[in-house]
């Protein structure tokens, strides 16, 4: 794959906090799930993260991410972007994680792995670009962590970033490097 054209700004990703499915070890994808006790305390303890600069919040449309963004950053006005959202599993939805096939494989009535790369490539390109020189924090989920790293990083998904983590992506030379925040 050709390495698409860096964001116009560095910008921050966050995992939301464990989920039921997380916590089960079962594929949500694009089912909506809850946040647990443990998903909720995470949150609250990012209203606590100080930020290097003004920020923008987006979040995806799932309800994890929104109640992650509301208890991380209370009374603060955040965005919604469809481009956030998770991947779809298709016929894997609900299923335990050890069932989940490989990435590049398109699941049966699920989203293609090149569909979802163009998806986020287009989301945070368009949120750097609306953001005004804010640092955008997106609310979003492991799916979308691991394309922005194959993007823009390594070129590699590497592992399952954690729960409610400020993940850092700084732009280098041509690259950018991930770093916790």
């Amino acid at each position: 794959m050709n390495t698409p054209p860096l964001p116009s700004q560095d910008f921050c990703l966050i995992r939301h906090g464990e989920t039921t499915a997380n916590a089960d070890a079962i594929i949500a994808g694009v089912t909506d799930v809850q946040l647990t006790q443990l998903g909720r305390n995470q949150a609250r303890a990012l209203s606590h993260t100080t930020w290097p600069e003004q920020i923008a919040i987006y979040a995806s449309p799932m309800s994890r991410a929104q109640d992650t963004a509301r208890l991380a950053f209370p009374g603060q006005h955040f965005w919604l972007h469809n481009g956030l959202r998770e991947r779809d599993w298709g016929v894997f939805e609900g299923k335990p994680l050890t069932e989940q096939p490989l990435r590049e494989d398109t699941p049966d009535q699920g989203e293609c792995w090149s569909g979802m790369i163009m998806r986020v490539h287009t989301a945070i390109t368009e949120i750097c670009a609306a953001s005004q020189g804010k640092l955008p924090v997106l609310v979003c989920h492991s799916g979308i962590i691991r394309v922005a790293r194959i993007l823009w990083t390594t070129g590699d998904a590497g592992r399952r970033p954690p729960n409610a983590t400020p993940l850092l992506f700084k732009q280098t030379d041509s690259k950018m490097m991930e770093t916790p925040l």
